[in-house]
């Protein structure tokens, strides 16, 4: 499995909005990848790790997507060396806490790899078209 890269974008820590320029720049890198669901997907999780990492930490973030014939791979690098940590919502919490959940959840595959600045959090899509 040989990756491609597809998207390499350093997002600054204070550049918020520009949550909403990586999803649409990885939907345009998908579209003849796969199909409208899996688009999706990869967008919502994309913006979940942005989003995490630009309120968890304070030196930005680098989002990265590879691919190969039938699976993307899209990692979000921020400069803490803090795991995120396993939290479980209550009601209270309106919409808060539920990014890393929902990356479990749709993601074919998901993880945190340790780096000598920060960490990656990543998630991978399979199935995608040959």
């Amino acid at each position: 499995m040989s990756p491609s890269p597809l998207m390499h974008r350093r997002v600054g820590h204070t550049e918020r909005s520009a949550v909403g320029d990586v999803r649409r720049e990885l939907r345009e890198l998908l579209l003849h990848r796969c199909g409208p669901e899996q688009i999706d997907v990869a967008e919502l999780l994309v913006s979940e790790l942005v989003t995490n990492a630009l309120i968890h930490t304070r030196h930005g973030a680098v989002v990265t997507a590879t691919a190969t014939a039938t699976a993307l791979r899209v990692g979000v690098q921020d400069f803490a060396a803090d795991l995120p940590a396993p939290y479980v919502p209550n009601a209270d919490d309106g919409t808060h806490g539920r990014g890393l959940i929902l990356v479990r959840s749709l993601a074919d595959a998901w993880g945190v790899e340790a780096r000598a600045l920060g960490k990656v959090v990543w998630f991978e899509l399979h199935g995608l078209r040959p």
